[in-house]
């Protein structure tokens, strides 16, 4: 029997739009305890981002694409700027969004993608997460660099994780049965709206770093703070 899964990012983006009424979408993890994201988030300013995020606006340039655009508050900044932006994203709620934004959208899997090419393509909000482990890092790197032009770049952000399983004397337990401590499965929830199961990835910088090499790539920490980084990307 199928199970029909709902676009719980969708949902809360429009009902917020609509009702201005802030609720939170719950993320589920089979391995640590449940997350909220605050909708407000999601349609934060550019004096709201974080430092990390204006580096990446700052850094785009030319067409451009936004993978993972949610509610557009990074695509409509790049236009701002003087950017031609693509934004793409699965959630056919948020392309909604997005086309009532005025924003050039396509409802559309970064993995679908072809036959076009950017200037730059931003994957932020750990936006390299879409690889799903770090196995298939390197084919995710390998199709964003298929989309780049003669001299682009990829903006995107990770998080090395690997404080989650620090003990108290900063020594490092992982699962041996797991191929990378990064590797996570979650679920999103937005009110009686459940989305499906899915792969997320949080990449420490050398592990990037050495992916994107291995496939023609090289990859510059740009910005840092705690464990969060900007990386840019480019043709070696």
């Amino acid at each position: 029997m199928s199970t029909e899964f709902g676009d719980p990012i969708g949902k809360a983006i429009l009902e917020y739009v609509k009702t201005n009424k802030p609720e939170d979408i719950i993320v589920s993890s089979e391995i640590c305890e449940d997350d909220i994201i605050p909708i407000e988030v999601l349609f934060r300013t550019l004096e709201e981002m974080p430092d990390l995020e204006v580096c990446a606006i700052d850094k785009a340039k030319g067409k451009v694409l936004d993978v993972g655009a949610g509610a557009g508050v990074h695509a409509l900044e790049m236009e701002k700027k003087g950017c031609e932006v693509l934004a793409i994203d699965i959630s056919k709620g948020a392309t909604e969004h997005l086309k009532n934004k005025g924003l050039n959208v396509q409802n559309i899997n970064f993995f679908d993608l072809k036959d076009q090419q950017f200037d730059t393509i931003t994957m932020l909000m750990n936006g390299i997460g879409i690889a799903g482990s770090l196995s298939n890092l390197e084919n995710t790197l390998t199709h964003a660099k298929s989309l780049l032009a003669t001299g682009g770049k990829i903006l995107c952000d990770s998080c090395d994780i690997r404080y989650l399983y620090e003990d108290e004397d900063g020594a490092l337990w992982v699962n041996l049965n797991t191929e990378y401590y990064g590797n996570f499965r979650f679920q999103m929830s937005y009110k009686k709206e459940i989305g499906p199961w899915f792969d997320w990835l949080y990449v420490d910088f050398d592990s990037l770093f050495k992916a994107a090499a291995n496939v023609g790539l090289k990859a510059t920490r740009i910005y840092e703070q705690d464990d969060n980084y900007l990386a840019e990307i480019t043709f070696e």
